[in-house]
């Protein structure tokens, strides 16, 4: 039996994003696009596609799983296994190895789901923070990094380093699960479903975010031009002109959300 674990170079324990990551990638580089038709890279390209129609269906690959381990249970491909036994001992073992593995596939992909749902909070929790600290940073106009003493300097630049490198790793994170190349050799190993289930192509999501963010500052300013509440209560810390100082306090505000984020997703498990 054809081990298409083995063809897509995924374990049996992989996710659904894992075996579809690692088609794609499989199918991008063997596509006859790229190989000007090679006869070898084409078969190898019917291979993986084949492998994938199964591993990438939820249930195909819960009753191919279920061939699987028929064959693996079985004594050599004897006629005689007890896969094949009437005996009613055997059918009980049978069942239990049958219950086994259908608990694990489910087990498996409710992992999955809880993997996914926490990656989309990962990268939608601290996008929205960055956008929502645009509007409030940009609105309030603080001046704290100016007003504060140089030990005050040296925490905010540290705490601004450490959110710029976080925020950069979680908009990496999310452009990698949640959006796609946008090229034809990438849309034509796409099924129909696949096409429309599509969310954005990387390009359009880059712009759409540039654009949220500068939406979000444009409104800030529009509300610090009607009203300097911050600088009125707290003229120590905010200011009535906008500075640049402002880029310092967004990273700095995701990281911390991000770190609350993560705090409480320890607690849930």
């Amino acid at each position: 039996m054809v081990n298409y674990y083995d063809i897509l170079k995924v374990s049996p324990k992989s996710s659904g994003n894992e075996i579809k990551s690692a088609y794609r990638s499989l199918a991008r580089k063997l596509h006859p696009d790229r190989n000007n038709g090679s006869k070898e890279t084409a078969l190898k390209f019917a291979a993986i596609a084949e492998a994938y129609e199964v591993l990438g269906n939820a249930k195909e690959r819960a009753r191919y799983d279920r061939r699987l381990a028929d064959i693996h249970f079985s004594e050599n491909g004897n006629s005689e296994s007890v896969f094949t036994s009437t005996n009613r001992h055997a059918q009980r073992w049978r069942q239990m190895v049958y219950e086994k593995r259908y608990n694990d596939i489910i087990d498996r992909m409710i992992a999955e789901e809880r993997r996914e749902a926490m990656a989309f909070q990962k990268a939608i929790y601290p996008l929205v923070a960055l956008l929502v600290t645009a509007i409030l940073a940009a609105a309030a106009k603080p001046k704290i990094f100016a007003e504060a003493g140089m030990f005050g300097k040296i925490v905010i630049v540290a705490l601004f380093i450490a959110g710029v490198i976080k925020l950069i790793s979680r908009i990496k994170d999310a452009f990698q699960r949640f959006t796609d190349v946008d090229d034809d050799i990438h849309d034509s190993i796409l099924d129909d479903g696949e096409r429309k289930a599509r969310r954005f192509p990387r390009t359009a999501a880059a712009f759409a975010l540039g654009a949220a963010f500068l939406l979000c500052v444009g409104i800030g300013l529009v509300i610090g031009m009607y009203t300097d509440f911050a600088a009125t209560y707290l003229p120590s810390m905010f200011s009535t002109t906008f500075g640049l100082e402002f880029l310092l306090y967004l990273p700095i505000v995701t990281f911390f959300v991000d770190l609350m984020h993560s705090f409480a997703s320890g607690l849930d498990r």
